[in-house]
């Protein structure tokens, strides 16, 4: 689908525009792409993946930012009513940042790692307690964050719709403010992987390719090129 990009690309900024002239976000170009209302809220996209969107969007440098638009037709049909979807954004999100982020939010990510693994496993009807490949190794990574994480979430019991409500939300806010924030090389690079992975993420577990319509995203190019 990225090879119909043009090679003009809109001027993503932070935050909310009131129509396409004031500027873009990630998120209202995709709405526009997808033939809805103009809206940082489509419905085209996951409330999750979009909030994640929406945080790279606005912390990503302004001119790192352009970069992110080659994302944008990715998203749209990314939408879905698995739990499973919640989990996996959440989880992506917090064994990214886990590495390079304060010791504080370190603790927390920690948590969070092992509370959407918890979740998943609940779904998927895996052993209680385990973890995959990934979180593993990222959690050996962290050592004395994921020593206190195991002793913290010793008989705390989390469930699907709690952890979509509040705590998967929560841990892509943590994520990504943290990572913007640490003592990386590029953090903006970071951030674009993030959303690239999580985007890759939902799109394994919803499987669908969005269409997308070539001449609406020259428009989308049009109306917010300054």
């Amino acid at each position: 689908m990225h090879d119909q990009m043009p090679t003009a690309m809109p001027l993503l900024s932070r935050g909310k525009h009131r129509n396409p002239s004031k500027g873009a976000c990630f998120m209202e170009l995709a709405s526009f792409l997808a033939g809805e209302r103009w809206s940082d809220h489509p419905a085209c996209t996951h409330p999750l993946l979009a909030g994640l969107a929406r945080l790279v969007n606005d912390h990503t440098t302004d001119a790192a930012r352009p970069l992110l638009a080659p994302l944008i037709p990715s998203v749209i049909g990314l939408t879905g009513d698995d739990p499973r979807i919640d989990a996996r954004i959440a989880l992506r999100c917090a064994t990214s940042a886990l590495p390079v982020v304060s010791h504080e939010r370190q603790l927390a990510l920690a948590v969070s790692v092992l509370s959407a693994e918890h979740v998943l496993a609940t779904l998927d009807g895996r052993p209680q307690g385990s973890v995959g490949e990934e979180s593993a190794r990222t959690l050996a990574k962290v050592p004395d964050a994921a020593r206190w994480a195991y002793r913290f979430r010793r008989g705390v019991r989390v469930s699907a719709k709690g952890f979509r409500r509040y705590a998967a939300p929560n841990t892509v806010q943590l994520a990504v403010r943290g990572i913007s924030e640490a003592c990386v090389a590029d953090p903006d690079a970071m951030l674009r992987k993030l959303l690239t992975d999580a985007i890759g993420d939902c799109a394994e577990l919803i499987r669908h390719e969005p269409p997308v319509d070539p001449l609406r995203w020259e428009d989308a190019c049009r109306l917010t090129r300054r």
